[in-house]
């Protein structure tokens, strides 16, 4: 059953706690075929010092909080590398990934990265499409990346991110490409 929201909801971003991984996985269940066990999440938010993860939440008063996105980031030198970005199919189409992508952005420039790098299957051609109004470009592939059906991944790559231009457009962005912002 699909569910048609009659307006968009209340988003909150905020970082991912231990008390989210239920929601968080339950979305990742829902938008892959290979999901992340929970205990990876706990990994991620409790050990691993180089991941960042944030959620967004909609908080509407009728009802309760509820998780309706996820992303983690993993900031190695100067290399944001998505390695995970979701949001619930009921949510989707809504403009928060690109909420959520654009201010984890922000937070990690802010902390040094320089390039933002990620692998997204093939066939996903709408998330290659937010990535590319991002900046990202196809640098390359990796042949039968994914082991439930052998797709191959599409790496793909932005490039000074700290530069002015791109900063000005992350914070300034009112839900146009970056092409579109640059004019080009």
């Amino acid at each position: 059953m699909s569910t048609t929201l009659s307006r968009k909801p209340k988003v909150t971003i905020r970082e991912m706690r231990i008390d989210d991984i239920e929601q968080v996985s339950e979305i990742d269940r829902l938008s892959f075929s290979l999901p992340w066990p929970k205990s990876a999440y706990r990994f991620e938010i409790l050990e691993n010092e180089r991941s960042y993860c944030w959620v967004a939440e909609v908080n509407e008063s009728e009802r309760p909080v509820e998780i309706i996105g996820m992303i983690i980031i993993w900031l190695i030198s100067d290399d944001a590398h998505i390695a995970t970005l979701a949001i619930h199919p009921k949510y989707r189409r809504l403009g928060i990934a690109k909420e959520l992508l654009r201010k984890v952005l922000l937070d990690v420039i802010e902390k040094g990265a320089q390039i933002a790098t990620l692998e997204v299957r093939e066939s996903n051609t709408a998330a290659q499409d937010l990535y590319t109004g991002f900046g990202f470009e196809i640098v390359g592939r990796r042949w039968h990346y994914y082991v439930d059906n052998q797709e191959d991944a599409i790496q793909m790559a932005a490039f000074k991110l700290n530069r002015d231009e791109y900063l000005s457009w992350l914070r300034n962005r009112e839900n146009r490409s970056l092409v579109d912002w640059l004019g080009k």
